[in-house]
């Protein structure tokens, strides 16, 4: 409770130092809005439907291309850790490839699949997919190699020994790579977004490009607010409860 509310005095504060720099009349309202203006905005544009809807079109984005890139990375990632031809050569790839800005996507999605949702969930599905492979592998390299040992002793091999033993013993670190892969995963759906213009539904990443478009920098900051706002929900309701638990169940950090 104490912590909740050190936050909103500080995020108080911060509003109310806005407001005062953009009331000081030093900047143009045009490029720096007051945050009671974007507030307005915002308000607006949830009365008339168009937040909650771009919120929907871009979550329903992100979910499925994260989904899909969980689903692929994390196989792949138990793959490498198993095999040094593997980590040789995929590892080393998906190494690169994450360090590749995310909008560098968009032109080769365009070209392969058009203005179409399926260029948004190719960009989305290669900002995830890596990072949770990388975060698998090295997960799972780092589990003591006792654990291996103890398993085949009693029994345990193949397909089972990786489900029922690696694959549990290296969730700390997986947590971590699947939080990583999604903020990945949004930078990359912004930028696809905001490049790729499609009839089927306009996100966030739109709204932040037909702000720019009409020079409305109370439509640009309202949107960005809303991009960092679901953030901190994403991290604080998905993630953070899980690594508060694993961390605990294993004994790594007592002080969360």
């Amino acid at each position: 409770m104490k912590r909740i509310m050190v936050a909103f005095v500080f995020f108080v504060a911060l509003l109310g130092l806005w407001e005062l720099a953009a009331q000081s009349g030093r900047w143009s309202p045009v490029l720096f809005p007051s945050a009671r203006s974007v507030g307005q905005y915002l308000w607006g544009a949830l009365l008339d439907g168009t937040l909650t809807e771009a919120i929907l079109v871009t979550l329903k984005r992100l979910l499925v291309g994260y989904a899909i890139g969980v689903v692929i990375g994390l196989p792949l990632g138990l793959l490498t850790s198993a095999s040094q031809v593997l980590e040789d050569t995929l590892g080393s790839l998906a190494l690169g490839l994450q360090t590749l800005p995310s909008v560098c996507w968009v032109p080769l999605a365009l070209l392969w699949f058009g203005q179409t949702e399926a260029a948004m969930l190719f960009v989305v599905v290669m900002g995830t997919v890596w990072s949770v492979i990388i975060a698998t592998n090295y997960g799972a390299r780092t589990i003591p190699p006792i654990y291996a040992r103890a398993a085949r002793t009693m029994g345990s091999s193949g397909l089972h020994l990786w489900i029922r033993v690696m694959l549990p013993a290296s969730l700390p670190f997986l947590v971590s790579g699947m939080k990583q892969g999604w903020a990945f995963a949004w930078r990359s759906l912004m930028a696809a977004e905001i490049f790729v213009t499609i009839l089927t539904g306009f996100g966030l990443g739109q709204l932040l490009h037909y702000g720019r478009e009409l020079q409305a920098m109370d439509q640009v900051i309202g949107a960005m607010a809303v991009i960092v706002l679901i953030g901190l929900l994403a991290d604080r309701i998905l993630f953070s409860p899980w690594e508060r638990f694993l961390y605990r169940r294993w004994g790594t950090n007592v002080g969360l």
